[in-house]
């Protein structure tokens, strides 16, 4: 017989499993770019990583999910995330407000999908700008939008990370 904190976590991880394809839908609305990658989360994050430091992006971390569920005895699909950046265009941001720290780094999440598909999703730089009240920084948050966008097609598409 299972005890009442067990039945109690498994009403809890069913609500969060079976919420999820709307909180996803809802969350892309606001701020985030979710892309299809037609690789496994791994090899998603590895080019990306590349394509990010091929720039002098540094890379600061990757953080395994699923390997941090498995560490407490829970379960999660293939799920990593990468936190990256550039203090050159982070601090400018930051002086203006420096709230934005709170999403700087910027991160990228991959995840295999309840479908079988992997997803890498990222949070767009105008919706930064706009949550921090960030009005003087256009120019950079222009720069990182088409930076992003072509990071994670590169990440995410076949044939397309460039040779070094």
């Amino acid at each position: 017989m299972l005890d009442r904190i067990t039945c109690k976590m498994i009403v809890l991880l069913t609500l969060v499993v079976v919420s999820f394809p709307a909180m996803q839908a809802h969350a892309q609305g606001e701020g985030l770019v979710i892309k299809q990658s037609d690789f496994g989360v791994t090899k998603t994050l590895d080019r990306l990583g590349m394509a990010l430091e091929r720039k002098g992006i540094k890379v600061f971390a990757r953080i395994d999910h699923a390997k941090g569920a498995e560490s407490v005895g829970l379960e999660l699909p293939p799920t990593s995330l990468i936190i990256f950046g550039n203090p050159k265009m982070g601090t400018p941001l930051m002086a203006s407000n420096p709230a934005i720290g709170l999403d700087l780094p910027l991160k990228a999440i991959a995840w295999k999908d309840g479908d079988g598909t992997v997803k890498l999703a990222y949070t767009e730089p105008s919706w930064l700008a706009k949550r921090y009240g960030i009005s003087d920084r256009d120019k950079v948050f222009k720069m990182m939008t088409g930076a992003l966008d072509k990071f994670t097609d590169m990440a995410t598409t076949r044939g397309a990370l460039p040779a070094q």
